[in-house]
């Protein structure tokens, strides 16, 4: 993550909150004497606090801090790190540590930390939007081009004015049609820039935009070294919205930078053996909720209590996915629908409930086990569906690189997917995935998945 003005100021001030509450919290308490500080002491919950904010993109400029979303977010992330706090605290550390004497001043620190940096983190957001209100983003490519950029920037809800310079076009094109009222050419966009009468935010750049006279090159190269970010619309794609956009997929895109890291064996292997402790863990934990569930399901209708499908993973491996089931007996016969849709008939209630905490999914951790899956990963496809995707999708096949997971990224920022449509947005989320392949990343949908789970955001 670049450091911008933003995130500098976001970690002084976490920096500060973290050593004042704690020091207030045990002054209140009587763990101290007023007048004395605790201070090194205070470094493990210091970098776990700023570990979990980072992991929720808690320091990013981009990160809509408004939303009911990244307000659970925030506090789901601090909640965890205070378990970490007090497990390296009465596990870890050995005794004499200052924070031992009250798991109360563990907690209520947390309580006024989440309180306080959420607050100060809307009103910085909020200062930060209205500076950029003024500002526009500057696309620049040919018409067509321009045109889809405006409708991914609609359905991705960028707010921000958006000028639209057209390459290619010397003379004032004739721009008649509604689509085309805010396409001006390059050379007159360039003009108002150098006289004032707009500043630019951030300019993208369509990488086939290479007709580009000189003077306009030349103007583009100055701005970026007056400080104005600029991008190729790929990498807008990356930094803005985590995704990659399809239309630069091709046969030798796979090759570039990025990507060896999701065949290394050593990260792979390290991988590897946390899916197993992680999967381990998480059937001992949820081995009775997984009980109560599965009883749940036979006695609504006295059918099977699990569901197996064949599913596509790694290498295009096909093996079997196991999951509590869900709906009615025999919903995936031939001629039912492939997808399951908003308030689908099909789905029993004690099903609807298990879809919305995920506990059907707690099966799948012996898919994790048996190395078909890992915990992290692009969610395996039924074999029906990876053949019709894989007719319409040319990239589809790449998101086989790695285990499929559980959850992974695309879970966690597009909703369910009930169209072709919907399975491409997700693919550009799963390519992004693939690409940036990170223990930090997995902590990441780690920690928004557990989000999902005690919100009953699932389906």
């Amino acid at each position: 993550m670049r450091l911008t003005r933003q995130s500098i100021i976001l970690v002084l001030l976490d920096t500060l909150v973290v050593f004042l509450v704690f020091n207030f919290t045990a002054w209140a308490r009587g763990l101290i004497e007023h007048g004395n500080w605790i201070g090194t002491a205070l470094v493990p919950p210091w970098l776990l606090v700023l570990a979990a904010i980072y992991l929720i993109d808690g320091y990013r400029s981009r990160t809509e801090m408004m939303s009911a979303d990244y307000t659970s977010h925030h506090l789901m992330a601090l909640l965890v790190a205070m378990l970490g706090v007090l497990l390296l605290t009465y596990v870890v550390i050995p005794s004499d540590y200052p924070l031992q004497a009250s798991r109360l001043v563990v907690a209520f620190s947390f309580a006024l930390i989440g309180f306080i940096t959420l607050s100060y983190r809307r009103s910085i957001h909020r200062w930060g939007e209205s500076e950029r209100k003024d500002r526009s983003v500057l696309f620049i490519g040919d018409r067509s081009s321009c045109q889809e950029f405006r409708e991914v920037c609609r359905s991705n809800e960028l707010n921000q004015r958006i000028v639209f310079a057209v390459t290619g076009e010397e003379t004032t094109p004739p721009f008649h049609s509604e689509d085309d009222a805010s396409n001006r050419t390059c050379r007159e966009v360039m003009q108002e820039i150098s006289s004032g009468a707009f500043m630019v935010e951030a300019i993208v750049i369509r990488e086939s935009s290479s007709m580009l006279p000189d003077d306009i090159a030349a103007n583009i190269t100055e701005l970026f070294f007056s400080g104005v970010p600029t991008y190729t619309q790929e990498l807008f794609f990356e930094t803005y919205w985590r995704k990659i956009p399809l239309y630069r997929i091709n046969h030798v895109w796979l090759f570039q930078e990025g990507f060896q890291i999701a065949r290394n064996p050593v990260f792979e292997r390290t991988k590897r053996i946390a899916d197993v402790v992680l999967a381990t863990v998480g059937l001992v934990l949820f081995s009775p909720f997984l009980l109560i569930g599965a009883l749940a399901v036979w006695l609504e209708d006295r059918g099977p209590v699990f569901f197996s499908q064949t599913r596509v993973g790694r290498n295009r491996n096909v093996f079997k996915l196991h999951k509590l089931r869900t709906m009615s007996v025999g919903s995936d016969a031939v001629g039912q629908n492939l997808y399951t849709q908003t308030n689908d008939s099909r789905i029993t209630k004690v099903g609807g409930i298990l879809r919305k905490t995920r506990l059907d999914e707690v099966p799948q951790l012996w898919n994790v086990l048996a190395g078909q899956m890992s915990m992290i990963g692009p969610r395996p496809e039924w074999t029906k569906l990876v053949e019709k995707y894989e007719k319409q999708i040319p990239s589809y096949h790449f998101r086989h690189l790695v285990r499929p997971g559980i959850t992974g990224w695309a879970q966690v920022n597009y909703p369910y997917g009930a169209s072709i449509e919907d399975t491409l947005h997700k693919q550009e989320y799963d390519l992004y995935y693939i690409r940036h392949f990170s223990f930090a990343m997995d902590a990441s949908i780690i920690l928004r998945t557990i989000n999902v789970m005690l919100f009953g955001k699932g389906q």
